[in-house]
């Protein structure tokens, strides 16, 4: 798979007009790695948006995920195949198990994926939201290597041994909900080092994790400013003492546990 690029853009929440008008903008400033899943039931919206692009469809990377109750194999190949009708491509670049759960079972769950694969419907496989013991059994089920693993990452829930084991066995982390939902507006140690860098706290947070060499992000953002905010929070350079100020954060959120 292609190196993703530091930025991406989350789209769980984006319908309608305003999300493909949201999506367009964020085309043309640059986003190149558009992430969606069946179950935010907006696959066509990222579609629309990418049909009306100027930017070549060989530029992006889409990826979409399929939701814990189509994972026996008829059901991936047939949600699959509704996917790649409703985005509008000929092959979904990366297709993530969304949750390890309910209908899931690697044995016959990550073959089918792998058929996709051999079949040209799907570029890459992922994983999402998966314990390391779990990443560890998909590796061993999978004759192809994961491509990356898409998991919840902000300051105020850092899992470096997720990071640690990805480098390791060289697939991507995808971090969603970079911003933790809002709350790194409100993190004194954010917000300080924010002041200290005449930044904001939603670049600090991005730039914290795009710096870690196998860690990509994937925030939602709808209007054109924060778009830009967010896609050029990558450039700035923060200091040793911040990140280690950073992964001190004690408190613990986890926004979407299972």
């Amino acid at each position: 798979m292609r190196q993703l690029p530091p930025v991406g853009l989350g789209t769980m929440g984006l319908d309608g007009p305003t999300g493909v008008t949201a999506i367009k903008t964020a085309i043309e400033l640059g986003y190149r790695h558009l992430d969606t899943a069946q179950i935010y039931d907006n696959e066509e919206v990222v579609g629309a948006a990418v049909e009306q692009s100027p930017t070549a469809r060989n530029e992006l990377t889409i990826a979409t995920k399929v939701w814990a109750d189509s994972l026996p194999p008829e059901q991936v190949f047939n949600t699959t195949t509704e996917s790649a009708a409703k985005l509008g491509v000929e092959t979904i670049d990366l297709l993530y198990v969304h949750r390890p759960i309910d209908t899931y079972d690697p044995e016959t769950t990550l073959p089918a994926f792998e058929q996709l694969v051999d079949e040209g419907l799907v570029s890459n496989v992922g994983l999402s939201n998966f314990t390391i013991e779990e990443i560890e059994t998909a590796h061993n089920v999978l004759s192809s290597p994961i491509s990356a693993h898409q998991t919840e990452l902000h300051p105020l829930f850092y899992q470096p041994a997720l990071i640690d084991h990805a480098r390791e066995h060289n697939y991507t982390v995808v971090g969603y909900s970079p911003l933790a939902g809002g709350a790194v507006f409100e993190l004194p140690t954010l917000v300080e080092i924010a002041e200290k860098h005449e930044s904001t706290p939603a670049a600090v947070s991005i730039a914290w994790l795009t710096e870690k060499e196998n860690v990509v992000v994937i925030p939602k953002a709808t209007s054109k400013t924060h778009l830009r905010a967010n896609i050029e929070a990558k450039s700035l350079e923060l200091d040793p003492e911040d990140v280690a100020a950073i992964e001190s954060i004690e408190a613990e959120r986890e926004l979407f546990a299972e």
